[in-house]
């Protein structure tokens, strides 16, 4: 029965979220169980894209991403594949008849960290962020409101304006590896070598105002999704704010990182915050 193998590829990829972020899958488990293993299959499939275009350097990563498009249109057409991220993944895409056309904008995004190291204009940079990152909070949009195309709709802007948030502070804190190892400056205009705290200032202020719409959003959510999505919100406030008080030399020394305690004091906070009706 394929009922087991199902089992297993829910497990592979909710196992694949708690390896691979800690803190991602702690607000996850805050999500009511009817829809935690939906996103966890996103964040699985997600992290297979980004692991072939940011980890797999020593092998063929034009291929091996080609191979991942062709096999996700053919798993989602046969609702099965024998590769169990994917499996997972499909029955959720399935299950909530999501558009097809958000993926494709995802791995037209990851195709591109193969092809460009320095975006030149906004343009660019937004139509990046786009496909990396506001496609994924509309996939986890998709499972949140179950359906609902008006409340979708009524939620879709500030979904967006929250991946794009989490996407740019990755960026701004992980900006050491991504120009050591990959070569890529996402930031339009900016200079690795010539960040200084003024145009640190300027990013911090353009991914606050993310923030801002977003938790707009986040307090229309449907009550099983909003304490974990609130989780990751506050999450990565606190890492912003760490990010604003470090120098921008640090940044490029190091990667900045919320201690395990903060965070575990954080959660704490949000658990409370939604048990008090404070979002």
């Amino acid at each position: 029965m394929k009922q087991l193998f199902d089992q297993v590829s829910d497990a592979c990829s909710q196992q694949l979220t708690k390896t691979y972020s800690t803190s991602f899958s702690t607000a996850v488990r805050m999500l009511a169980p009817s829809i935690r293993q939906d996103i966890y299959n996103i964040y699985g499939y997600v992290r297979l894209a980004d692991e072939i275009v940011d980890s797999f350097l020593d092998y063929d990563q034009y291929e091996l991403l080609t191979r991942l498009k062709i096999e996700t249109t053919e798993a989602i057409a046969n609702r099965i594949s024998l590769n169990p991220v994917l499996n997972a993944f499909q029955h959720t895409v399935n299950r909530y008849n999501m558009p097809v056309q958000l993926i494709h904008d995802f791995l037209k995004s990851m195709e591109t960290d193969l092809e460009k190291k320095v975006y030149a204009s906004k343009e660019e940079y937004d139509q990046y962020i786009y496909g990396s990152a506001d496609v994924v909070g509309l996939m986890c949009l998709h499972v949140f409101v179950k359906g609902d195309t008006v409340r979708f709709n009524e939620l879709k802007h500030a979904a967006m304006r929250l991946g794009s948030a989490f996407q740019k502070v990755n960026f701004l804190r992980d900006f050491k590896a991504d120009f050591e190892i990959l070569g890529r400056v996402y930031f339009p205009g900016t200079d690795f070598g010539k960040l200084n705290d003024c145009d640190k200032k300027d990013i911090i202020a353009e991914i606050r105002s993310d923030l801002e719409e977003g938790f707009g959003g986040i307090r229309k959510l449907p009550l099983e999704a909003k304490l974990g999505v609130y989780v990751a919100y506050r999450y990565y406030r606190a890492l912003l704010s760490k990010l604003d008080r470090v120098a921008s030399a640090d940044l490029k020394r190091s990667r900045i990182r919320v201690p395990s305690y903060r965070k575990l004091t954080l959660f704490a906070r949000c658990y409370f915050d939604h048990k008090l009706n404070l979002i």
